[in-house]
């Protein structure tokens, strides 16, 4: 699903107080506004990682690698049920079973200010994801995924979580 700029994102303060609802262009790059995100980080059965390359008409990081399934809670959603709703928008699956939830992290940098419930699943596909949303699908093996580190292709998201998944032993 294409993501609008009058989107509505809940938003809340540094503190966890809800804000209340703002349009998605109001919310990047605004530290005031911290919105919360699932992620799904899904790997192959030989432990690779997938991921996404954003479309290059994608509105945020265009033409960076990125996590696979990520995307903003709807008001009222959880974190597990916003994951599992991104897995049906962003790759057309719906995975059979539990998600399994891994951490929640803070992530702040210049263009996003979010908290981040990351869950993991095991999946080797098949996948079809929006052709609008994604230009390309690719699992990566941890060498390269520390080969490419740094280089700047990967959103800062995705730097960010590739080292918490490092520290949590996930990644060799």
């Amino acid at each position: 699903m294409k993501s609008r700029p009058d989107e509505l994102f809940e938003v809340y303060d540094a503190a966890g107080n809800r804000i209340g609802l703002r349009p998605r262009s109001e919310c990047h790059g605004n530290p005031a506004l911290i919105h919360r995100t699932a992620h799904v980080v899904v790997f192959a059965t030989d432990g690779r990682l997938l991921l996404q390359k954003r479309s290059l008409n994608k509105d945020i990081q265009p033409g960076r690698w990125d996590t696979a399934v990520g995307g903003h809670l709807d008001p009222g959603e959880d974190w597990e049920r916003a994951a599992n709703r991104e897995l049906r928008e962003e790759l057309g699956i719906s995975p059979p079973g539990t998600l399994r939830f891994l951490f929640v992290t803070k992530i702040r940098n210049a263009i996003e200010s979010e908290d981040v419930g990351v869950y993991t699943l095991t999946h080797d596909g098949p996948f079809q994801p929006p052709a609008d949303e994604v230009d390309d699908l690719q699992f990566w093996t941890a060498a390269e995924l520390r080969a490419a580190a740094g280089t700047g292709i990967f959103t800062p998201n995705l730097e960010t979580e590739l080292s918490l998944l490092r520290q949590a032993g996930l990644l060799g």
